[in-house]
């Protein structure tokens, strides 16, 4: 009987793009376990030069690469939705942090909102507040752990998703009828 040789630590960034206020998250993983590093915002808000807020996303998307050295970026794609404006300035942010991570050599996994939220609670309407509560439980967050915005659990939503998709190969995908059918099949995730 040969010995199981340990599975490298890795060090996924989760990226929720926006600009006005993105979120970041940081999840480490050990063999089959994902545990939160790290989450927040970038707030731009108080910046009114919208090329300078690009700048500002770039400038701290390099800092937290910096700091936590990510083996890969997981992103949420922009959503096409019926604001043409809307999704072209948030395209602009979601490139500006693409490029850094580039920059730094970092592996990018791009995934639709209606992907992450399939993975994470196995409803792909789900509301933000129903995936910060399904991270709470997977990740064992307290609730003075949980941020006051949700761009940032959307980011760890990202990197959980990420999580999920290097555990399990592709052609192993479950398929739920329900919520309820989601939650019998995966009791394990929802403790």
């Amino acid at each position: 009987m040969q010995a199981k040789t340990a599975q490298p630590e890795r060090i996924l960034l989760g990226i929720d793009p926006g600009t006005n206020v993105m979120g970041y998250g940081i999840l480490r993983v050990r063999g089959n376990k994902a545990e939160l590093v790290a989450m927040g915002v970038i707030d731009m808000r108080k910046e009114k030069d919208v090329y300078l807020r690009l700048g500002k996303i770039f400038d701290r998307v390099t800092g937290i690469i910096d700091e936590y050295l990510p083996d890969e970026l997981a992103i949420e794609a922009p959503f096409f939705g019926k604001n043409v404006q809307s999704m072209l300035k948030l395209g602009r942010a979601q490139g500006v942090a693409i490029a850094a991570a580039i920059h730094h050599d970092v592996p990018i996994n791009e995934y639709a909102p209606l992907k992450i939220k399939m993975a994470i609670t196995g409803n792909g309407s789900a509301s933000k507040e129903q995936v910060a509560g399904m991270l709470q439980k997977l990740l064992h967050l307290r609730d003075d752990q949980m941020p006051h915005f949700m761009d940032a659990t959307d980011a760890v939503a990202a990197a959980y998703c990420h999580f999920l998709q290097m555990s399990k190969p592709t052609t192993d995908a479950k398929h739920y009828n329900s919520w309820k059918d989601f939650a019998r099949k995966n009791i394990e995730r929802i403790r």
